[in-house]
């Protein structure tokens, strides 16, 4: 190519290949001069855009200058950590073919598959268990008998014949084999229901009030809210593939708490009275950022919302985070560390920008007091608002329930109530609007199906992760470690009136908050074996309070004798019987419970 050819000029860099390509043969001088300058104002009527070496913007085709940086969220591509990177590469969500390719073959997924099929609800826990655990949404916690009942012929033909009530008031069901992906798919939307996005980087299943709209002392049937925004999600493709993944809760400010203050967002109904800038009603104030595996409560954001809007807010306030978040570095992908970054108000303003209506602020002090809670209230009978009906909460230990149990807990709603089953984020479950007249048959077929609705103060409290017989992250058997720890402390103090929160968790991912328990357990390996680091003190709403450490590392071998001491100081040295074992361990230093449970000082 001569010197003054088309690549001695930038502008000609289009001409080049073609010219090259086609050989002196094709075109004489004349013609290629033309063409030339043919492609030389093309190139003039495009107005360049790229980068210089320092990242700024430039207009001008300067030695130095770059091709405009591929992006993803206004993130770097190259700077994406790996998960972000396969979500750009490909949406999670278009995974069919690889599942369908997969359940015909019955072949385990390779990573970046396991990553993906979580947002169609599967998670492939190998080396825990060589198989998969499907993860359901039900919005709001309400199932129908129907879908009770098919939930167990699922868990019955293909699965581990139980399901797991979890502490996000949904179901979850395990030891499905890569060949049952399609069927279990295929049976779950023939139910009505859905597992898209329940795990990974999105929007898990949207808690309630498990009482909303029976209870007494509810302030607003927060059921529709919880069920609207479901709905708008799985709707809303752009709220797939968040940074992290994202609570949102809805409570009803009544007799039971929905934890509001342990997610990302939660909406807590409030009364404001006469004489306040605005109308007396029932409003929703905004909680922002709670994140108790790391230590964090939401905090009030200081607005207070016409309950018809909570489900935009939301929206509004989850968009603002996917564009926002950090998709580099997972350990800071939540919620919190963005608002951390920018401060409160300005994460309100971002999102405001987005809605068609402002934002009222009014003072938390400016709003009633919520009422008191009952800690047990999702256990027993109790009476409904409706006149003539109760509600039954039946303990379910840990939240395993047998496929037996399943199918009696389906014809027992749909035989003494109306056919409703409602889901707690203490791993239990209620069932709702039985005629008082119709209880003891009630309550005889749940006893002849070896359900209780009765439970000591301590296993009524008590909430466990999946722990390492379905967890590769656990360190320890949490589920059937709770049940004994909490049995053998009932058993030994039948003089305890009050619940005691037990929180049971594999590992500091703290998927059953022990942070906010009463006595809350982590995980550990301890000379090699199972263990815990034991916390004290914690609690929620009225009671917030991160737990303080109380033992580093202890075998469970050596666990239960310890705590034995320590309930037994606490029923020697409580105030009064109406003192509860969470205030004890306030007023007392944790050098002083060691003591009292005969643990040698850190």
């Amino acid at each position: 190519m001569p010197a003054n050819g088309p690549l001695a000029n930038p502008q000609n860099a289009l001409t080049a290949p073609m010219l090259e390509s086609a050989g002196d043969e094709t075109f004489s001088v004349e013609q290629k001069q033309y063409l030339e300058g043919f492609f030389a104002g093309v190139i003039q009527r495009m107005p360049f855009v790229g980068h210089t070496a320092a990242g700024q913007i430039t207009a001008e085709p300067t030695a130095g200058t770059q091709n405009l940086a591929a992006t993803f969220h206004g993130t770097l591509v190259e700077d994406l950590c790996r998960e972000e990177l396969w979500k750009y590469e490909r949406n999670p969500l278009d995974a069919w073919d690889e599942l369908l390719s997969h359940s015909k073959e019955n072949m385990a997924p390779n990573p970046e598959n396991t990553y993906r099929f979580k947002f169609h609800g599967f998670f492939y826990v190998s080396p825990a268990q060589d198989s998969f655990m499907l993860r359901l949404r039900v919005p709001g916690a309400v199932l129908t008998s129907r879908q009770m009942r098919g939930l167990a012929e699922m868990a019955d033909e293909w699965g581990a014949g139980r399901c797991d009530l979890t502490t996000r008031s949904n179901v979850q069901i395990r030891d499905f084999q890569p060949k049952h992906l399609v069927p279990v798919l295929n049976k779950i939307a023939a139910l009505g229901m859905s597992s898209r996005g329940s795990g990974a980087d999105n929007i898990r299943n949207i808690t309630a009030s498990p009482l909303s709209g029976i209870d007494p002392r509810s302030l607003l049937d927060v059921r529709p809210h919880a069920d609207a925004l479901a709905q708008y999600i799985l709707n809303s493709r752009d709220l797939f593939g968040l940074p992290r993944k994202f609570n949102v809760a809805f409570d009803d400010g009544g007799t039971i708490s929905a934890v509001a203050d342990t997610n990302d967002i939660g909406f807590q109904a409030v009364r404001v009275s006469e004489g306040q800038s605005l109308p007396a009603g029932v409003y929703f104030r905004v909680l922002l950022c709670g994140i108790t595996g790391h230590r964090q409560f939401a905090t009030d954001a200081g607005v207070i919302l016409k309950p018809h809007e909570a489900v935009a807010v939301a929206a509004a306030m989850i968009r603002v985070f996917a564009e926002n978040g950090d998709r580099t570095d997972r350990k800071k992908a939540r919620l919190k560390y963005l608002v951390d970054r920018w401060g409160m108000e300005r994460f309100l303003e971002e999102a405001e920008k987005l809605l068609a209506f402002p934002l009222l602020r009014l003072p938390l002090a400016d709003c009633e007091a919520r009422g008191p809670i009952e800690r047990a209230g999702h256990i027993g009978t109790h009476a409904q608002v409706q006149p003539g009906l109760s509600y039954i909460g039946v303990s379910v230990p840990v939240g395993r329930l047998p496929v037996d149990q399943m199918r009696a807990v389906a014809g027992i709603a749909e035989e003494f109530g109306t056919g409703e089953i409602r889901l707690t984020v203490w791993q239990n479950l209620i069932l709702p609007n039985i005629p008082e007249a119709r209880l003891p048959a009630a309550q005889a077929a749940l006893t002849a199906a070896g359900l209780k609705f009765t439970a000591g103060p301590v296993l009524s409290g008590t909430v466990a992760c999946t722990g390492n017989q379905g967890c590769r992250y656990a360190a320890s058997d949490t589920k059937t470690h709770a049940v004994a720890l909490a049995r053998t402390l009932d058993e030994r103090f039948p003089q305890l009136t009050q619940p005691i929160n037990l929180h049971v968790t594999g590992c500091n991912n703290s998927c059953a908050q022990h942070y906010i328990g009463d006595i809350g357990l982590m995980g550990t390996k301890v000379e090699g074996e199972e263990g815990y680091v034991v916390s004290l003190g914690g609690g929620s709403d009225a009671d917030q309070g991160i737990a303080r450490e109380f033992i580093a590392a202890i075998k469970f071998a050596d666990l239960p004798p310890v705590m034995e001491l320590l309930l037994g100081s606490f029923v020697d040295l409580r105030s009064d019987e109406n003192e509860t074992f969470l205030a004890f361990t306030r007023r007392h230093s944790i050098e002083e419970l060691r003591a009292f449970a005969q643990v040698e000082a850190e």
